[in-house]
């Protein structure tokens, strides 16, 4: 049998943190079948900001019954059309910022979506897992520990 030991492993749910959109610990659903991870953000609006695209919106970072939302801006990286998961097309903002899961933080595109039908605010999707290095053992969850976004230092 092949092992792969430069990879994480994580469950099926885990705990990560925004900390540049000011979210230290939020619950996220890992979908191996999104290619692109999703981030659930209302009031939706974009900018300039030194001649550069921006985009600033209110996450929402909390659960169905503690609702929590944080006001965020963040460069526009992109916009993408993208199908929901009900088969609908939409276009959507796309955001690229530090994401940290367990003890490891690197970049992660999020697009801008509604997901308050959904009961995960955020879903992280194949691109992340890639970059992260990440292999899904899905009879498991919360296998990392909570992220410590407060002490984190640059790197």
């Amino acid at each position: 049998m092949k092992t792969f030991d430069h990879l994480t492993v994580i469950g099926l749910r885990e705990w990560i943190g925004l900390p540049e959109l000011g979210i230290n610990q939020l619950i996220a659903k890992v979908d191996s079948g999104a290619k692109t991870s999703a981030l659930h953000a209302s009031d939706i609006e974009r900018f300039e900001r030194d001649g550069q695209p921006w985009v600033r919106f209110n996450a929402h970072a909390g659960s169905l019954h503690k609702p929590r939302k944080q006001a965020c801006e963040a460069p526009l990286i992109d916009t993408k059309r993208i199908k929901s998961s009900n088969g609908h097309m939409q276009e959507r903002c796309v955001i690229r910022t530090p994401m940290v899961l367990g003890d490891r933080t690197w970049l992660v595109e999020f697009t801008l979506t509604c997901r308050k039908e959904m009961r995960y605010r955020v879903l992280i999707g194949c691109r992340a897992m890639l970059d992260g290095q990440l292999v899904i053992n899905p009879g498991v969850r919360f296998v990392q520990d909570k992220p410590q976004t407060s002490k984190l230092s640059e790197g």
